[in-house]
């Protein structure tokens, strides 16, 4: 059988938008991918449906399986005729045994690529607000490992040459060394008032930065709880962070939220969140499928022209709509005479990337405000399509009626509990890591709410906020005994993230 082809791929640091494109394709072209410990999970997203994922762990002292058995199986899956992506934190040449890696292909005779990944040292620096080089304070830098082959019976470093050549040094894995570092640069001709930095998860939500000097460092990591993964940089050019971070000084930084949202639509409040540094956990409550019988909407589809209004209230309502437009042979032609309304600017400009503008779009974003827009039309007489969720509220079509529209509500989608979570949900609820618990809907309320222990729910929920989208969702939530501490005032994604931001604005402590 002719081999597959292996892929030696640096996954970046921690944030998965560090990843370059090449590295990126290659994980969702793959057949197989083969990840440590350091690879962000949110990478492993992109691969296929179909492609097999294996975890062989490489956290510091705890192999799930041993650098000898990695290169095996790396050799054995290619021999199979597969594709792999070996993915590995960092780059993989730079302290990341890749180059052991390629020497095992080439022995082997399995053709491979290397695909560069933005090191640590560079990044995780960068964004504790440290420039390894800068033209005021050195322009020589060192990668150094802080942790060398156990099996090596002297040092390859050469401590004097680091000490007292070299203005900026980045150790790697170094950190349960921290003491011989400091103690073997000292000794070496290093000032001991030489600044020091300690870098643990750089790039990812949990960064954690502490500084100090040589004679310092190891006496404040010990008083931090500074664990392994974190980089050491020394030199000069650790002092510009005083005025250079940026990283860790956004508006939400070191809280943590969970996202309740269906997973297929959380992408974009876990980005926002994420950008304004917090650390989301997705516990998605629910998700969005099908009507179990397409029979009702195909009927309406065929007799579009009897219409003179179509009322979408959500995006998944227009896409789930469309979906079917489509999978019946139509396009938006067949909505040339329709006049449309929309709840919330969402679903406006999902409606427009299909190539609608909405005739109706309220400036408040709840079915009542539908209604209110409505009192300006002559409605009575007229027929009006409504394809929505079959859990919505009764009061759009049930006042419509009463103007004297015939109305016909058509369930387009489902949403159905999600419960394979709630362990961990759990876990993460005892264990005091959550800040706040988003609700975007009164369906990802009621399903979380049925994910907590009945006996359980006020205690895991003591310290922990609540943010909800709107007046409707909070409603919810209070009847079933939450305290919601933030409402939305305009109710979109955006005007969700930005309610959080004020909300731990004004409560900093």
């Amino acid at each position: 059988m002719t081999p597959g082809k292996v892929y030696l791929i640096g996954a970046g640091p921690g944030d998965p938008g560090l990843i370059t494109v090449k590295g990126l394709t290659c994980i969702q072209n793959a057949d197989v991918v083969i990840y440590d410990y350091l690879a962000a999970p949110a990478l492993l997203a992109h691969a296929s449906s179909e492609t097999e994922m294996i975890y062989v762990g490489k956290k510091g002292g705890d192999h799930t399986l041993p650098q000898g058995g990695i290169n095996q199986l790396i050799i054995d899956k290619a021999r199979q005729g597969l594709v792999v992506a070996r993915l590995k934190g960092g780059d993989p040449y730079i302290f990341g045994r890749g180059g052991e890696e390629a020497e095992e292909l080439v022995a082997a005779g399995i053709p491979f690529e290397v695909v560069p990944g933005v090191t640590s040292a560079i990044a995780g620096a960068a964004y504790a607000g440290i420039p390894l080089t800068h033209r005021d304070y050195t322009s020589t830098l060192a990668f150094v490992t802080g942790h060398e082959d156990p099996t090596k019976t002297s040092s390859s470093i050469d401590w004097k040459a680091l000490a007292t050549g070299i203005g900026t040094l980045v150790f790697f894995m170094g950190i349960k060394n921290l003491p011989l570092i400091a103690e073997q640069l000292q000794g070496n001709g290093m000032d001991p008032a030489t600044p020091v930095a300690l870098v643990r998860w750089g790039t990812t939500t949990r960064q954690k930065t502490v500084t100090g000097t040589l004679a310092t460092i190891v006496d404040t990591a010990r008083q931090a709880g500074m664990k392994a993964p974190a980089l050491i940089v020394v030199g000069k050019v650790v002092q510009l962070r005083d005025r250079l971070q940026w990283f860790e000084t956004r508006p939400l930084f070191g809280r943590t939220i969970i996202v309740t949202r269906a997973r297929a639509q959380a992408s974009d409040l876990v980005e926002r969140l994420t950008e304004l540094g917090a650390n989301c956990l997705e516990y998605p409550t629910i998700e969005v499928v099908p009507p179990a019988d397409y029979a009702l909407l195909d009927d309406a589809i065929q007799k579009l022209p009897s219409y003179d209004w179509l009322i979408f209230t959500s995006v998944n309502g227009v896409a789930h709509f469309f979906e079917r437009l489509f999978a019946l042979g139509k396009d938006v032609r067949a909505l040339h005479h329709v006049r449309t309304a929309v709840i919330g600017p969402a679903t406006a400009e999902r409606l427009r990337q299909q190539g609608l503008r909405s005739d109706i779009v309220p400036a408040s974003y709840r079915a009542e405000s539908v209604v209110e827009a409505f009192a300006a039309e002559t409605v009575a007489g007229q027929r009006i399509l409504l394809p929505r969720a079959a859990e919505a509220r009764p009061i759009l079509p049930d006042e419509l009626r009463r103007m004297g529209a015939t109305v016909d509500e058509i369930a387009t989608y489902h949403t159905r509990p999600v419960t394979d979570g709630a362990r961990d949900l759990v876990a993460d609820l005892e264990n005091g890591r959550v800040d706040m618990v988003t609700f975007t809907s009164s369906s990802t309320v009621k399903h979380f709410h049925q994910m907590l222990p009945a006996d359980r729910r006020d205690q895991l929920m003591d310290k922990v906020h609540t943010a909800s989208i709107g007046p409707i969702t909070t409603e919810t939530a209070e009847a079933l005994g939450f305290d919601v501490h933030v409402t939305a005032e305009e109710y979109t994604i955006p005007g969700l993230c930005q309610a959080i931001q004020t909300f731990f604005g004004n409560n900093a402590g």
